[in-house]
């Protein structure tokens, strides 16, 4: 149901969206911080929505829909914004584009093993990904300008959030690869292609 608190979770994860762009934005060293903080809070509600369902039993339909579409539109967004505001240092631009190029395609894969009553279960590696990108995207929205903020200017807090991106582009592109492959092989299994609907 709407009012299963995982549920209000995964809605609160959307509404923040709008909020974390207006102040991504504003592009001051406070905003900034902020939206690191908002992005933090996400990805709390990201983890106990979860738990929470599996604790009290409160899976529905409607919440399985949500939840990937909560976790894909918070990152685009905050990606979009980024490379936006021409934030993205040493090339981060790339990882990014790999990220959501990999979200969208297994994204479709996803839907399309539905309709056959397969699902693409998530690995260990793929988790890891989750958890270094999730950390790179909150270092960037941070940015130097924080780092500056709390007197933490030896961290270049731009430059950590532009390495760790590389590094969660690089498991997006292995468990993307896995993932694709297991789709593949599950297309094959119930005839082919062909049986995809236009």
């Amino acid at each position: 149901m709407l009012t299963d608190l995982p549920n209000i979770l995964t809605l609160s994860r959307i509404v923040q969206i709008p909020v974390l762009v207006a102040i991504v934005a504003i592009g001051a060293p406070v905003t900034d911080c902020a939206a690191c903080l908002l992005f933090i809070a996400a990805g709390i509600t990201d983890y106990l929505d979860g738990k929470l369902a599996r604790a009290w039993h409160q899976y529905s339909d409607l919440g399985r829909m949500l939840d990937p579409i909560a976790d894909k539109l918070l990152v685009g967004a905050s990606l979009m914004m980024l490379a936006g505001c021409d934030r993205l240092p040493f090339g981060s631009l790339y990882p990014a584009i790999i990220i959501l190029a990999r979200e969208i395609l297994i994204s479709g894969l996803r839907e399309f093993l539905a309709s056959t009553r397969i699902s693409l279960p998530v690995t260990r590696l793929a988790k890891w990904k989750t958890g270094i990108q999730m950390t790179a995207i909150g270092f960037l929205l941070a940015g130097d300008s924080t780092g500056r903020l709390l007197h933490l200017e030896w961290m270049h807090v731009g430059t950590v959030g532009a390495v760790l991106l590389w590094i969660a582009a690089a498991l997006t592109v292995l468990t993307g690869w896995d993932y694709l492959l297991t789709g593949l092989r599950h297309v094959g299994r119930n005839g082919g292609v062909s049986k995809i609907a236009p």
